[in-house]
């Protein structure tokens, strides 16, 4: 099927059927389902690459993010529910335990945690660079205390006072 991709094909679709011809011959036939809760996934129609995403689940994903530490599985969860559809988030959870093959799976905690400190909702960006520069080893207090009040604005009342901007 991935020799059709870019080419003009005529679709024909009927109560119960729904027919993909190229050039007059048809080259894929399905039932026709008028509503579906999920995504319906053909294997054979789907690039090699992309098969592999069909084994992946959301239980799955959770249950390792369980396993590694609180805040990895914070950043999973964020992964799988940032979307409309879960499945979208599992390109960042693969792409993060290849990030735990690499680094291990202590970095990787430590660099969800690191992120979760910075925002909310770190992306695998923000973790693979804590990961890269080393961020995830420094020491820090109360780094996986969220509710911290130091933070906050930073300058303090003092910096604003009559409305003049210092350097």
């Amino acid at each position: 099927y991935l020799k059709f991709i870019g080419k003009k094909v005529e679709i024909r679709t009927t109560e119960k059927t729904i027919e993909v011809f190229f050039h007059g011959q048809r080259i894929a036939s399905h039932v026709h389902q008028t509503y579906s809760k999920e995504p319906i996934y053909v294997p054979e129609h789907m690039p090699e690459n992309h098969r592999k995403y069909l084994t992946y689940n959301t239980e799955n994903f959770l249950k390792w993010g369980e396993k590694i530490g609180a805040n990895t599985l914070i950043v999973v969860k964020n992964f799988l529910y940032m979307h409309k559809v879960e499945q979208q988030g599992y390109k960042a959870c693969v792409s993060l335990m290849r990030l735990a093959d690499r680094y291990s799976l202590e970095r990787v905690e430590k660099a969800c945690e690191t992120g979760l400190t910075y925002t909310p909702c770190p992306s695998l960006k923000n973790i693979a660079t804590i990961l890269k520069n080393g961020q995830d080893r420094i020491k820090t207090k109360a780094t996986s205390s969220h509710s911290d009040i130091s933070r906050g604005i930073t300058r303090g009342a003092a910096y604003f006072q009559g409305g003049k901007e210092k350097c």
